[in-house]
């Protein structure tokens, strides 16, 4: 990064401190019923190391400028809600096994490096379209994430507990720890990893179709050997990966947030990148008026009813000094919008010299409801998205910069469609999601060979 970038990131905008988020309408926030116990908890948090570092989330910092440039592509993925539960060894293992082998199919399609971030490690809030829930009669607060309150359906289940904070930051600081050991451990080497996909290919049905883009990773690696790269050069043994989360919980964000020794800076110890949502980006709402501030790389989704005038006021708050990778704008338009409401952002953010990573989100866009009462997406519908989201880049002349999708390592049924064949009666199989549905291990590296062809055409 160079000096004019750091000097313009050490300039914190006036009138900007860690609680300044309070002196504005705080969408999507819990009701919390004990303000003397959520004081006490901040407290804790405050105190508590942090989870992640500066130093890092500069790091991936300068891996999205790389992105901005054209010369790097992002894979963000993981869980729609993380799970109390589900921090488990295994778990925590195989989520990051599908990302890695959907990042090795990326980088060698889009010939350039994949930059790899998780929505882990922190992801158990979320926002909701109504406070409350009726069942039988009663309504009670809605299911938040297992950071706020539990999915039971009971009245002391759906009580907002500021002890889960205390509880999602330790479960975090778990999930970090075996991140770190999987990827600098061997886990990650890169033989491996291909090795999983050609074994993926061997028991796919159709997975023939991606037998060509196999073997040309095959002949890469044989290329390097021949050319004497080491098999044990870090390049191939060890990968860097980041984590990410939607910044919802403000209470939480704002205890985790710390000024680094080294630069002054503020930023938000609770994972590299944060993002915020479609429901959360008021520009004049507290979410927009904390991340401002903070020195993390930014994610902002964008629906679609974003019109370009917000979008440009939207990358004038959250990167003024317009700083290459601060700043990645997350589509989530709808298969059926995306040729429409994407293409006239696209060419003002273009126009106005902005450097933002674009990506885009096709899950959130393509949910229904099936007659049973199950929210899911269909692959075709999910790629459909994609397709059209290359499409719009392509006419524009701008970077598509990456892909941002909630998926999962378990053999799951919440996503219809796909070389599975899934239908709307099999969801009943294997249907886990505490939110919204995932694309199974099978689905998400089906997507990413579809989109390598995408990439290499």
């Amino acid at each position: 990064m160079s000096s004019a970038a750091v000097d313009t990131l050490s300039t914190t905008r006036p009138g900007w401190h860690p609680p300044s988020w309070r002196d504005r309408p705080a969408a999507q926030q819990p009701q919390w019923p004990d303000q003397g116990s959520l004081q006490q908890v901040r407290k804790t948090l405050d105190k508590l190391p942090p989870l992640v570092f500066a130093g890092e989330a500069r790091q991936l910092l300068g891996r999205l400028g790389e992105v901005c440039a054209g010369r790097a592509f992002v894979l963000q993925a993981g869980d729609c809600a993380e799970s109390f539960d589900g921090v488990t060894a295994d778990s925590i293992r195989d989520k990051l096994k599908v990302i890695l082998q959907m990042a090795v199919v990326l980088a060698f399609s889009a010939g350039v490096p994949t930059v790899k971030i998780g929505r882990i490690a922190g992801q158990f809030a979320k926002p909701r379209s109504s406070s409350t829930e009726v069942v039988d009669d009663v309504e009670l607060p809605s299911f938040r994430g297992h950071m706020v309150n539990d999915i039971n359906f009971s009245e002391h289940s759906r009580t907002a507990d500021p002890e889960r904070l205390v509880q999602a930051y330790h479960q975090s600081a778990s999930t970090l720890n075996l991140l770190r050991a999987f990827t600098r451990g061997g886990f990650a080497d890169l033989r491996q990893v291909h090795a999983w996909n050609q074994e993926f290919i061997a028991a796919s049905p159709g997975g023939q179709r991606y037998e060509g883009v196999a073997e040309g990773i095959s002949s890469a690696l044989r290329f390097m050997a021949a050319c004497g790269i080491s098999p044990d050069a870090p390049e191939l043994h060890q990968v860097d990966f980041y984590t990410s989360h939607e910044a919802l919980v403000l209470d939480y964000e704002e205890a985790l947030t710390r000024q680094d020794s080294i630069t002054g800076q503020w930023y938000d110890c609770s994972a590299h990148m944060l993002w915020i949502g479609e429901r959360t980006r008021q520009l004049d709402g507290a979410h927009l008026e904390f991340v401002r501030g903070i020195k993390n790389p930014l994610g902002c989704k964008l629906g679609p009813t974003a019109t370009p005038a917000e979008v440009l006021e939207l990358c004038e708050i959250l990167n003024p000094g317009r700083i290459p990778g601060r700043l990645t704008l997350i589509s989530r338009m709808g298969a059926d919008r995306v040729s429409d409401a994407l293409p006239p952002l696209l060419a003002a953010v273009r126009d106005a010299a902005h450097p933002v990573v674009w990506e885009c989100d096709p899950m959130h866009g393509n949910t229904y409801t099936t007659a049973g009462g199950r929210k899911t997406r269909h692959f075709e519908d999910v790629m459909a998205e994609i397709d059209r989201y290359f499409t719009a880049h392509a006419e524009a002349g701008t970077w598509p910069g990456g892909i941002h999708v909630e998926i999962t390592g378990d053999d799951v049924t919440e996503c219809v469609g796909g070389a599975e064949a899934i239908s709307d009666d099999d969801l009943e199989r294997r249907y886990e999601t505490m939110c919204d549905p995932r694309l199974n291990g099978a689905q998400s590296l089906e997507l990413a060979f579809r989109i390598a062809e995408r990439l290499s055409a």
